[in-house]
């Protein structure tokens, strides 16, 4: 008797790469990681720190990107509001330094803390909770309604923080100090950049390894044929649920740290134009693939600070050469750099 519960074979290509065709693959990828920790170094060597920080800002990027990669390319739901998860953790982070620094406690219950092994969890934790409430209820729903109940939420947590006096309001709340990691220099550009570089390649670990099981397979059918699983007799629904929570999650825990880097958190980390931003990016690194995420931070973030230089207007270009992805490489940069042509996921890379 068959198992009918779909297997990892359903996350396949529907032609199998050649040989070659994966070889190149994984030259590619790697080459990217590569160049991504090499390059920090190199600068920190060469007295760069401003190089090293913008390493980090493309990493953390990426990270959320990753998150969100996994409830939009993988899950197929289209959030609108990851914003609100990657502004939550950087609260989470300013919240507890702020705390920790006056000796009171958040809202009376818990002491301020600025040890990035207390944080973290939290942010994490309160990410998590809130994409519960938030998927619970616009999983219910789909297409623009989905897209739409997702930004709704996310533009109450932005204007909740914005009305916040507390912490800072619409001004926002600064993080004198950078928090804590037991053990390591956090106010070190290079130390703090290889904490983000394990980040992010923990958050691609745990996408990579969510995807090559049961419960990916179980996830792309959700995204394919959801009346297929259900037959099967697999709900759909907590499949999507769950997947949603991790993503937020992720994209959370680069939030947190992404606050640490600037020093600063604000409403501007929370608005719907940080949740565009990040599905740019997702687009344009290519939907459901796996180093998607980091091939579209590195396009994204180049251009913002090669263009953005020259003239104000660098948007303008970045929308033209996302034109050209959505018309000419609709699997997006890595589909075009590794040579792929079917737009399958790619989580054993």
């Amino acid at each position: 008797m068959t198992d009918p519960t779909p297997s990892s074979t359903a996350l396949e290509d529907p032609s199998p790469s050649s040989p070659r065709r994966l070889g190149r693959r994984g030259v590619v990828q790697l080459l990217m990681l590569a160049l991504l920790l090499v390059l920090p170094v190199a600068a920190d060597l060469l007295g760069h720190p401003y190089y090293v920080s913008l390493a980090s800002r493309l990493t953390l990027i990426a990270m959320a990107a990753v998150g969100l990669n996994l409830a939009l390319g993988y899950g197929g739901m289209i959030s609108f509001g990851h914003a609100a998860y990657f502004g939550l953790g950087g609260y989470i982070a300013g919240i507890g330094a702020y705390h920790a620094f006056d000796a009171t406690a958040f809202m009376g219950l818990l002491p301020g803390s600025d040890n990035l092994l207390v944080l973290w969890p939290l942010a994490m934790l309160a990410c998590g909770l809130l994409a519960l409430l938030i998927g619970a209820v616009s999983l219910r729903t789909s297409g623009v309604y989905f897209i739409m109940i997702t930004l709704a939420f996310a533009q109450m947590v932005y204007y909740f923080a914005n009305s916040w006096p507390t912490y800072g309001g619409q001004d926002g709340l600064p993080i004198y100090l950078r928090n804590q990691l037991p053990g390591l220099d956090t106010q070190d550009p290079l130390t703090f950049f290889l904490i983000c570089f394990t980040g992010l390649v923990l958050a691609m670990a745990l996408t990579s390894r969510l995807m090559g099981s049961r419960f990916g397979a179980a996830l792309t059918m959700a995204r394919l044929n959801e009346t297929r699983l259900a037959t099967a007799g697999i709900s759909p629904y907590p499949i999507r649920l769950l997947a949603f929570v991790v993503s937020a999650v992720i994209t959370g825990l680069a939030g947190a740290l992404y606050a640490d880097l600037n020093g600063f958190v604000s409403p501007s980390m929370l608005s719907w134009h940080m949740s565009g931003e990040l599905m740019v990016i997702v687009i344009l690194g290519g939907v459901g693939r796996l180093y998607g995420p980091l091939a579209g931070a590195v396009l994204f973030i180049g251009m913002e600070t090669l263009l953005g230089g020259v003239t104000e207007y660098w948007q303008l270009f970045l929308g033209l050469v996302l034109l050209g992805v959505v018309l000419f490489a609709r699997h997006g940069v890595m589909g075009w750099l590794d040579g792929s042509e079917s737009p399958g996921r790619e989580p054993h890379e």
